[in-house]
């Protein structure tokens, strides 16, 4: 089990802030190796990088796209967290532990909805100006 954040004393640590730096990237390493659709999210996020640099899009459109991606990793890392502990605390079928995974699971697909229709709105027009 882990250490408490921080010192006893309550003083500022640098090797534990270090250290918080190395669980969230345990946890997303974790999340990459177990959770197919984060596959999918990577290669949409990859596609997407790749896209804007080709297309050398502007500051603004980097931001919103950045913000719709952050936005899609940030929704499924919390689902994982939530399906974790709904299988940790109710191992059985429980219906009020299903219908809290599909709400988990529904905020990532607004996300990625929403990040797919801001991706199109922003990468499209350029995209059909090449095949003029």
């Amino acid at each position: 089990m882990r250490r408490a954040e921080g010192r006893a004393d309550g003083r500022f640590s640098l090797r534990q802030r270090l250290r918080s730096f190395r669980y969230a990237g345990s946890g997303i390493a974790f999340m990459l190796r177990t959770q197919h659709n984060a596959w999918i999210h990577l290669a949409c996020t990859l596609a997407v990088g790749a896209l804007g640099l080709a297309l050398r899009i502007s500051a603004a459109d980097w931001r919103w796209l950045l913000v719709a991606m952050a936005l899609v990793w940030l929704a499924e890392l919390i689902n994982t967290a939530i399906e974790f502990v709904c299988d940790l605390v109710s191992p059985g079928h429980d219906e009020r532990v299903r219908r809290a995974k599909d709400l988990a699971a529904g905020a990532v697909l607004v996300c990625a909805l929403t990040a797919a229709a801001l991706g199109a709105l922003t990468l499209w027009p350029r995209l059909s100006a090449l095949a003029l």
